[in-house]
């Protein structure tokens, strides 16, 4: 068994064998992450892939840390570029014409299973989801996010705000269903 520093050092110097157990390592983690922000596998998959390669052509850059944040950042900025790739053929809001809102007074996390939770994000519109996961799973603020996404800080908050507000209503609805069987 080898540690998680003698797989970079393998990485590093281009071994296919510590290439593998890096993926082997860090594929069902870096694959959650790729699923939160898209809507398909299809998607997850391609961004999957392409944040592998770059993960293995750039790691010979890794300094030192906490490699997993490391992985974690290159497959979150992946599919946040891919989403800016993408967002022309995706029904999305003008982020210009957004209005301020308050955040929901419940904490509406806490309110179900994580399994609820990931079927009610991925139900999300695409803006919705997108400032949720980075903010609420990914742990960024709202600067670093309106800095990655090109755009005003106000919307990021709005943007999270109004997400805690559709997926408030989406557990209703699905508590009152489940109610009603």
């Amino acid at each position: 068994m080898y540690t998680e520093e003698e797989i970079v050092a393998g990485c590093k110097e281009g071994k296919p064998s510590f290439q593998e157990k890096l993926y082997q390592l860090y594929s069902g983690r870096m694959m959650a992450v790729c699923t939160r922000y898209t809507r398909s596998r299809f998607e997850a998959e391609d961004i999957f892939h392409e944040a592998f390669v770059k993960v293995f052509s750039n790691i010979k850059h890794y300094q030192g840390g906490a490699f997993e944040g490391w992985v974690r950042r290159i497959f979150v900025n992946t599919a946040i570029n891919h989403y800016h790739k993408n967002r022309k053929y995706l029904n999305q809001l003008d982020y210009s014409a957004v209005e301020e809102s308050t955040p929901a007074e419940d904490d509406i996390i806490s309110l179900i299973s994580g399994k609820e939770l990931l079927a009610l994000i991925n139900q999300m519109p695409e803006g919705y989801r997108l400032i949720f996961n980075l903010y609420v799973v990914e742990g960024f603020n709202h600067r670093e996010i309106a800095e990655m996404l090109h755009i005003a800080e106000g919307t990021s908050k709005s943007q999270l705000a109004k997400g805690k507000s559709y997926l408030k209503k989406m557990f209703q609805k699905l508590s009152i269903s489940e109610n009603a069987d």
